[in-house]
């Protein structure tokens, strides 16, 4: 019986060493709008990592009467990770319910059962009084040890109380979440409390990482639908901010007058005209990244539809070294739109608009270039919309971002 809960024991300690793990690199990797919260999780998966971690050590060293000391300072620092949690439950808990923990009475009195018990535990290395390892190197109850588990328990009932009032304020997951992490820990100390069961209490901690672990998986559920739901809104926006009816009007009649005047170039209008629409239309439907030669032929499209209207006005080059790479759909063909819209009068100078790619250490850059007047932003919001629009989808879909800046010359 001793051989199989010592073997159980080590399977647990190594399970919850590899799911705290998890949960840790999860932590730190997970992409989230509450780096608050993300610091918690940061802490909380980290202490669980070092309590396991010197849990399984202690497996180990049970038993082994030339280890004892070193066992004691095992036992000190399992504990003392152990009791951190307490304090950084309430934190969370405070958090999670829209509380500022730093003036909560409840967390100032968190602390103060914790003072208690970290009390307890230094005073335990000069006086047996709560707990002792035997001559053989097996754990011991002090005349006091219920002390130690009475305080670690109101520690976790205060927690446990306060989910139960706060339950309105946070959301249904959360509040099952701290349920899973703080009653199986209830259970374990209550029992512990008569008996020395030391393995429900690892349970208890290992269901306190599960419940954490899923608190993040669910909130990086909920936050890629919402980036997913603001991608496809801002897809939207932009598309309407860049089907302008005056450019729309404006094609139409150049291909009218092209059609008497040069049928060819008409035909020609006529195919990018139709090209640009079908672009555009595709690109509400794109919910992930496309290539960026699908992008290009967007670009090049509206550029020729604009270059059979403007004539002589417009002129534009390629400077392509590297296209193998994708980008969200209705970026760069919104990017040279509002250069040409901004950048052209007819009364002035021809406009020149430069498209250049190039490949970096970090991934790829595209600059566009135009020799009009400076850009003001002040003159127009609707086109400022959808380039805000096009920053967001940027850095949401690929992490990248978008820099205006002026220029001499344009």
């Amino acid at each position: 019986m001793i051989y199989f809960t010592g073997q159980f024991t080590m399977f647990l300690g190594g399970a919850s060493v590899m799911l705290v793990l998890l949960g840790l690199v999860t932590a730190v990797i997970a992409p989230t709008n509450d780096e608050f919260s993300k610091k918690i999780f940061i802490a909380h998966f980290t202490l669980l990592l070092l309590y396991s971690l010197f849990g399984v050590v202690d497996v180990q060293m049970e038993g082994i009467p030339e280890l004892r000391h070193v066992q004691e300072i095992v036992y000190y620092f399992e504990n003392l990770f152990t009791s951190l949690l307490m304090p950084l439950l309430m934190v969370f808990l405070l958090h999670s319910t829209g509380q500022d923990w730093k003036k909560s009475p409840v967390f100032h009195l968190e602390m103060i059962l914790w003072g208690l018990f970290f009390l307890m535990l230094n005073i335990t290395p000069f006086a047996p009084l709560f707990y002792y390892l035997t001559e053989e190197n097996l754990f011991a109850r002090g005349p006091l040890y219920p002390l130690v588990i009475l305080d670690v328990g109101v520690m976790l009932a205060v927690i446990l109380i306060c989910t139960f009032r706060w339950k309105d304020r946070m959301s249904k997951r959360y509040y099952i979440a701290f349920l899973i992490a703080i009653i199986p820990m209830m259970i374990g100390i209550l029992i512990h409390l008569f008996t020395s069961v030391f393995i429900l209490f690892g349970i208890g901690l290992a269901l306190c990482a599960f419940s954490m672990f899923c608190i993040i998986l669910f909130d990086q559920v909920e936050h890629y639908l919402t980036q997913q739901r603001e991608i496809a809104r801002q897809r939207a926006s932009i598309m309407i901010l860049q089907m302008r009816p005056h450019f729309i009007y404006n094609t139409m009649m150049s291909i009218y007058y092209l059609c008497k005047q040069n049928p060819d170039l008409a035909q020609q209008v006529t195919l990018d005209f139709t090209t640009y629409l079908r672009k555009n239309f595709t690109a509400i439907a794109s919910e992930e990244l496309i290539p960026f030669d699908d992008e290009l032929e967007h670009t090049r499209a509206y550029l020729a539809v604009e270059q059979a209207q403007f004539e002589d006005h417009l002129f534009v080059d390629y400077d392509m070294t590297y296209t193998d790479f994708r980008v969200p759909a209705l970026t760069l063909q919104p990017i040279v739109e509002n250069a040409v819209k901004h950048g052209m009068d007819p009364d002035s100078e021809p406009l020149h608009i430069v498209i250049r790619t190039s490949r970096t250490d970090t991934g790829c850059e595209i600059i566009v270039e135009n020799s009009g007047s400076d850009f003001e932003p002040a003159n127009d919001n609707e086109p400022h919309i959808a380039l805000k629009n096009i920053e967001q989808r940027i850095g949401m879909m690929c992490h990248g971002k978008m820099v205006i800046t002026p220029r001499e010359g344009g």
